[in-house]
């Protein structure tokens, strides 16, 4: 009778947690604590939904709580993988998720936090191998294709980011950050109009993410002609290698130092002028009263 109340009781948290009802659920989290102490599980549980909440402190502080009763409780792991990646941690990261994969090697989703770590390091290339390593466990993900699409497009490997975005596209088109990534891929690539269309589908999915609302409205602002004019030579640098662009640099500032300063006073006041024109587009004339 006790174990089937506390199988309930998890159905109740999970459904809770399907229907983003996150307070409630760790409200039958913490119930459930309270009948069993010892259940490293529940307190696994609890980490995940305080990760929900974007408390991460918590979330470790319980998923902690859940491996001194179980080492290998592999949601715990999980947990922490997730805090320390969503809090940028990245060399906690890397020990969190050496465990977790050690524990459960089939987790296609510990690949795709490794390609993401990967790219923030400008490691694209191994980037790359994670990303297909987790195609392997999970080949119609069509989040892990439209990173692989961002990590081709970082690559310079353009035909292949814009194959990946299609069969991304064809796998889902109810996927939030699946847009978010194929607007970084279609960027890097200066498709800006494709950009703009991807992160349109990804605030209209999710309009209450703060990253996906940055994205959306410095496509806007690349909408621009100007703008986009502008940034001709720093699309022209991201094709280069370091040393190249250390050259051009040394080139630039000895035979067009005149140049450079009126283009940078011009890209200034160009980049001001229409993040100003997509705020009043966006929210309107606000007065102070």
């Amino acid at each position: 009778m006790e174990r089937e109340t506390t199988d309930v009781r998890y159905a109740r948290i999970s459904q809770l947690m399907q229907w983003n009802r996150h307070k409630e659920a760790m409200e039958e989290a913490m119930a459930l604590l309270r009948e069993e102490p010892e259940d490293a599980n529940a307190y696994a549980v609890l980490g995940q939904i305080c990760l929900r909440l974007d408390k991460r402190d918590e979330a470790l502080h319980w998923s902690q709580e859940s491996l001194r009763r179980d080492p290998e409780n592999s949601l715990a792991w999980f947990v922490r993988t997730a805090a320390y990646y969503e809090s940028e941690n990245w060399r906690a990261l890397d020990e969190a998720l050496d465990n977790a994969q050690r524990i459960d090697p089939y987790e296609p989703h510990y690949f795709f936090l490794r390609a993401n770590a990967c790219n923030r390091r400008t490691n694209y290339t191994e980037a790359k191998e994670m990303l297909h390593a987790g195609l392997k466990l999970s080949p119609h993900n069509a989040l892990f294709l439209a990173t692989l699409s961002y990590t081709e497009a970082l690559l310079g490997n353009m035909a292949e980011s814009r194959h990946y975005a299609k069969e991304a596209l064809r796998q889902d088109v109810e996927h939030d950050h699946v847009y978010l990534y194929l607007g970084w891929a279609a960027e890097w690539r200066n498709d800006y109009d494709e950009q703009l269309l991807m992160l349109k589908n990804a605030i209209r999915l999710d309009p209450e993410n703060e990253q996906i609302r940055d994205a959306y409205l410095e496509a806007l602002q690349k909408s621009y002609k100007l703008y986009r004019i502008l940034l001709a030579p720093t699309n022209l640098l991201k094709r280069m290698k370091r040393w190249q662009i250390v050259l051009a640099w040394i080139v630039a500032v000895l035979l067009f130092r005149p140049l450079i300063f009126v283009f940078l006073i011009v890209y200034v006041m160009t980049y001001w002028a229409t993040k100003w024109l997509v705020h009043i587009k966006v929210f309107g004339w606000s007065r102070r009263r």
